[in-house]
């Protein structure tokens, strides 16, 4: 029951936004004490509060897949350390690819808060380790794997700090497992995190009182499902399929099968993934805490955007799967490289739902790279592992061109090259956005990203991750596809080749790697593009005047780049 009555407008309005600030906060110290380019720099992350009861209430801007997740995570790890069990100071871990968010990379750490003794809440982060065993340099290998025993070391809900002092025997298992010492300073930086919001939430409790700020989190749920259950209300009822392949999981693969049926009754919808395609033998697949959080993210995305998200918006959506199948695979299929299949999950549901919001949907976007490169740096002596990350397009929406070199759709970042050339035997010799890739349209698809890395080290073991390498990236309401993406390996020589998007290879020193990703869809006609805009692209170099003139039915001189109106009026007549 909503407790609106007893709180006044202008307190409730300060502890919401505190509590929004707290894990905007909590972001910023684990992403400045970390040690690992995927923490620090790639932004792999993701940090909430919850209440005393283990719901989501305030959420920092990262990772739906984390975030999502996180709101059937905390209770499953509290089952195992009751409440009445925990003292301030305390942290319990989990990366359990079914409990966490889908792969044993993400570490979990939940940590409480009190206020002379009383429970106030949970200050809950995770994090991309960007290593932790197995099989695989940074543990997201995706070939030749049948089970997730072989991907690294798994943890279940695990004590690693008791009232403020760490668990030595725990760190020391941890650091026996791991091949680059970045995994415990990132740990570390998890707990730092913690710390400091839960110093953050007793000050908010001494200032206001536990009672106050008990009775708002329940306000913050009750408001956030009321103001969901009414958007969804507002959308157009009905039963919206839509259908889409992965490439494959590995050479000479079958593709993947992604079907969702998403059917809205009233204030309810709920996304099924009946027909998607049955669990791989390939370190993909999605165990349902993940599938559900980027299928909740699309169904926010066209309903409330700008609402914060919290436990009161998940539960208002229900997401379903059979079990084994590629979106819900049984216990314990190999998962390491499931990140592959989050912009997958997003843009099918945000297609099936663009039949019911067409305005307030995106087409596909140009998918990205995530692959990893481990082997032996000479001049330390130590394993390296170097975490890659390549983002692409988004995709085009009703009303404005797709942006580039943009994560999509959870907030990662692309890995700095100087970072990466400092810390890791490499070398970059490009990066930038690849001409004509982006899919045409009224509104056209952000272009794709080309980044070419040379190694100076031999007998390097490369983890291929990607996609849209044989499907490209749809468009929606007559936009077209961008163009497919490329991983190659000494690109312009005589000795090119090209690698699958997911597999295992081992590569020599001065070796160039080229990774290409596809471009974003458009949406709309692109006949329909206003001119100018096109004529914008052309000047900066994205669209080439003979793709202006084949794609949009614009007419520019390839010397002088001089638009031509009248010849453009008269070949868009003709092409009518």
């Amino acid at each position: 029951m909503s407790n609106s009555a007893k709180i006044d407008p202008v307190t409730f309005s300060v502890i919401w936004g505190g509590l929004l600030t707290i894990a905007a906060e909590m972001g910023v110290t684990l992403s400045r004490t970390a040690y690992s380019v995927a923490v620090r720099e790639g932004t792999d992350f993701s940090t909430a509060v919850f209440n005393p009861d283990g719901h989501l209430i305030a959420q920092g801007d990262y990772s739906p897949g984390h975030l999502g997740s996180m709101a059937f995570a905390v209770n499953r790890m509290l089952a195992n350390f009751p409440r009445e069990t925990l003292s301030e100071g305390d942290a319990i871990i989990c990366n359990d690819p079914a409990i966490g968010s889908g792969h044993l990379p993400d570490i979990y750490m939940v940590s409480p808060a009190f206020l002379d003794g009383e429970l106030l809440g949970f200050a809950v982060n995770i994090a991309h380790q960007i290593d932790i065993g197995g099989a695989a340099s940074g543990s997201q290998s995706v070939a030749g794997l049948f089970d997730n025993y072989q991907e690294g070391l798994r943890i279940m809900p695990t004590r690693l700090y008791h009232a403020g002092e760490p668990n030595a025997d725990v760190f020391r298992m941890i650091e026996s497992n791991v091949r680059v010492s970045d995994v415990l300073g990132d740990i570390r930086a998890q707990y730092a995190s913690n710390m400091g919001a839960a110093r953050r939430l007793r000050e908010l409790g001494q200032r206001y009182g536990a009672d106050t700020l008990r009775a708002c989190m329940y306000e913050i749920l009750a408001r956030s499902k009321e103001a969901m259950r009414e958007a969804l209300s507002k959308l157009k009822p009905g039963v919206y399929v839509y259908e889409d392949c992965m490439d494959d999981v590995g050479p000479d693969t079958d593709p993947v099968v992604f079907k969702v049926t998403v059917t809205i009754t009233g204030d309810s919808i709920n996304v099924d993934w009946d027909g998607s395609g049955p669990q791989r033998d390939a370190g993909m697949n999605s165990y349902l805490t993940y599938t559900t959080a980027y299928s909740i993210a699309a169904v926010k995305s066209v309903t409330l955007p700008n609402l914060p998200q919290n436990q009161g918006i998940i539960n208002t959506v229900t997401v379903t799967a059979p079990e084994g199948c590629f979106l819900n695979p049984r216990r314990p299929a190999p998962c390491g490289g499931r990140a592959v299949n989050s912009p997958r999950i997003y843009e099918v549901v945000m297609a099936a739902l663009s039949q019911a919001v067409p305005e307030h949907s995106l087409a596909a976007g140009s998918h990205m790279f995530n692959p990893i490169l481990g082997g032996l740096d000479p001049k330390t002596g130590q394993p390296f592992v170097c975490w890659e990350l390549t983002m692409g397009g988004v995709g085009a929406r009703a009303n404005k061109d797709g942006l580039e070199a943009t994560s999509f759709p959870a907030n990662a970042s692309n890995v700095p090259i100087e970072v990466q050339e400092s810390r890791r035997p490499v070398l970059f010799e490009y990066f930038g956005l690849i001409p004509d890739s982006a899919g045409g349209g009224t509104f056209r698809g952000g272009f794709g990203v080309r980044r070419d890395l040379r190694l100076t080290v031999d007998n390097v073991k490369i983890f291929n991750l990607g996609d849209r390498v044989k499907y490209a990236p749809f468009g929606l309401f007559g936009g077209l596809s961008g163009s497919k993406g490329v991983t190659l390996v000494n690109a312009d020589t005589d000795n090119a080749y090209e690698l699958n998007s997911k597999g295992t290879y081992t590569l020599s020193d001065g070796d160039l790697l080229s990774w290409r990703t596809s471009g974003a869809g458009g949406y709309g006609k692109a006949f329909e593009r206003e001119p100018w805009r096109v004529v914008r692209d052309v000047e900066e170099q994205l669209v080439t005047p003979a793709a202006a003139r084949e794609i949009y039915g614009v007419v520019i001189d390839p010397d002088t780049l001089a638009y031509d109106d009248s010849a453009t009026q008269q070949l868009r007549k003709t092409a009518s």
